[in-house]
C-alpha cells in the first residue's frame, strides 16, 4: 500500500512545494483564472491582455451603420422588375430613391419619391421617363 506524501515529508518545512507561498491555493495567485481583472490584477491586465476591454474610441455614423430612412434601388435591379410592363411604381414595391448604378436599355417610365442625377441622366438616355412623386 502506498503511504501518503504528508507522513513521507512530516519534519519537512514545505512538503516539497518549495517555498511557504507556494502551496496556498488560489489565493495566493489573487483568485482563480482571470478574477480580479478589474481590480488587483489590473496591471498586469494592461500589460499582457490589452484588448481585453474591448470597443475604445469614438465611431462615425456611417461606421455605426446608421442609415437614413431611404431605401434605393440601383438601375440595373429596375429592369428585373419592370418585366410585367414599361410603368414601375417604386413606392408600392417598397422603394423610395433610384440609384444610378448600372444601365438600363428598355424605355420605362419610373415613378419614385427621388432619383439621382446619374440615374435621372440614364433613364432619359434610354427613352424613358423618370416621374417624381
Amino acid at each position: 500500500m502506498k503511504r501518503k506524501k504528508v507522513i513521507k515529508m512530516r519534519g519537512s518545512k514545505t512538503h516539497g512545494y518549495g517555498s511557504k507561498k507556494k502551496h496556498r491555493g488560489a489565493g495566493s495567485r489573487g483568485g482563480r483564472g482571470r478574477a480580479g481583472l478589474k481590480k488587483h490584477k489590473k496591471f498586469w491586465m494592461l500589460k499582457h491582455d490589452r484588448e481585453h476591454f474591448g470597443k475604445k474610441g469614438f465611431k462615425s455614423l456611417s461606421q455605426r451603420s446608421i442609415k437614413s430612412g431611404t431605401k434605393a434601388i440601383n438601375l440595373r435591379d429596375l429592369e428585373k422588375l419592370a418585366v410585367s410592363g414599361k410603368e414601375v411604381d417604386l413606392k408600392a414595391l417598397g422603394y423610395d430613391k433610384v440609384i444610378g448604378s448600372g444601365m438600363i436599355k428598355k424605355p420605362l417610365s419610373i415613378k419614385a419619391g427621388a432619383f439621382s442625377k446619374k440615374a435621372k441622366e440614364k433613364i432619359e438616355k434610354a427613352g424613358g421617363k423618370a416621374i417624381k412623386i
